[in-house]
């Protein structure tokens, strides 16, 4: 943490903010509260920067402009592995002329292409970025809105899920732990609780990764509206495992500053020890038989196990994604073979190892298609129990 702190206050002895009030976040959008609270705004008479919402880092920024203004994009802890860029910040700017934002990465280079909500609508807005990219420019209209790299998905948009998911199936939503900053690590159990085959859904332990949670979201539901239909098989639903990363707007880590997909093995955190916990107090008769955890990344693929998978392994996934790769209409994907790679830390490999089950990371690529996501999701959540069968040996 000693690092990310030098790299901050480096930022902040660069980029001198000025700061004013501003009113509220819009509609829609978290306050942030406690802790985790940001730093002040960032304003001239004209125009206000803020960082005082969930998921909005705390951005070190200096006015250059009337209307312009450039803000230092730093990781949580360096160095990030796969760096995930992270920005998010909302504006007030009065008057009809647009607002400039600068970004600059201190770490790494431009990822997500920006993301403005104004009246609760998203849309993608261009952003001129440098040779090198370590800066994007970008021009806002006037009026307010919130700027991100991809859109909010926060702590309280998760438990409105599992509340749906909940009214959906009838199953109560529990708590199987606390992070670092005291949130809750919230979970459904989808099915009947003596069911004795397992099947384990794990979402947004990488906080910028909001593609996967869409696809979750959507693949949870199709489950969670059949769950009477579930028979002999039961789900542990937990839809965000980095509940503090998320609020603070991290690019990787937990409030410990720790990657929570290589602390599967070290267990060094409340997070990941919660999930462990929770498996290992299960009844006798109930065995895992399947992980599948909910990633983002630059296209859309699987993460599947590969030459070592038993022949029941290898039925499973030929009748679940074999074939399917562009059977989806706006939604193609490839399968990546991936051995057991002792001491990695993720959760496939883990769950692979612990339990030999098939342990599959669901990767979606950053800029894949919201909607064809969605209904990929959701023909892959039928698609699995039916494959299942394929597992009894």
């Amino acid at each position: 943490m000693g690092i990310a702190v030098r790299y901050v206050w480096a930022g902040l002895s660069l980029l001198a903010a000025a700061c004013a009030g501003a009113p509220p976040p819009p509609a829609g959008i978290a306050a942030r509260t406690g802790e985790a609270e940001a730093s002040a705004a960032c304003s001239t008479p004209a125009v206000t920067i803020a960082f005082d919402f969930d998921g909005a880092p705390p951005h070190a920024c200096v006015v250059t402009g009337e209307r312009a203004f450039t803000l230092l994009v730093t990781p949580e802890h360096v160095p990030p592995i796969n760096p995930s860029p992270w920005y998010a910040f909302r504006y007030a700017a009065a008057g009809d002329a647009p607002v400039q934002v600068t970004l600059h990465y201190l770490v790494s280079k431009h990822r997500y292409a920006p993301k403005l909500a104004l009246d609760g609508v998203w849309r993608e807005i261009p952003a001129e970025v440098g040779t090198d990219g370590k800066n994007a420019r970008l021009e806002l209209p006037a009026g307010a809105g919130v700027v991100t790299a991809q859109e909010i998905v926060t702590p309280s948009d998760a438990a409105a899920d599992l509340a749906r998911w909940s009214a959906a199936s009838g199953a109560a939503v529990f708590t199987l732990g606390t992070s670092h900053d005291g949130r809750p690590i919230r979970a459904i159990r989808l099915g009947r609780v003596d069911a004795p085959r397992l099947i384990i859904l794990l979402g947004r332990q990488h906080p910028p990764e909001v593609t996967g949670a869409i696809a979750m979201e959507a693949f949870v539901d199709t489950l969670a509206e059949g769950a009477a239909a579930l028979g002999d098989v039961q789900v542990l639903v937990v839809p965000m495992l980095n509940p503090d990363g998320v609020v603070r707007g991290h690019w990787r880590a937990n409030r410990g500053g720790v990657d929570l997909n290589r602390d599967w093995g070290p267990f060094t955190q409340p997070e990941t020890r919660s999930v462990r916990a929770w498996l290992g107090a299960l009844p006798a008769g109930v065995c895992p038989v399947l992980m599948v955890d909910f990633h983002s990344t630059a296209r859309n693929l699987f993460y599947v196990q590969g030459e070592e998978a038993s022949p029941a392994q290898a039925r499973f996934l030929a009748a679940w994604l074999g074939g399917q790769e562009r059977a989806y209409a706006g939604y193609p994907f490839t399968l990546e073979p991936r051995n057991a790679n002792p001491g990695s830390g993720t959760a496939k490999n883990w769950f692979q190892q612990t339990y030999n089950i098939p342990a599959y990371t669901y990767e979606v690529g950053d800029t894949a298609d919201r909607a064809a996501t969605r209904e990929a999701a959701r023909a892959l959540a039928a698609r699995m129990l039916d494959a299942l069968t394929q597992l009894e040996e």
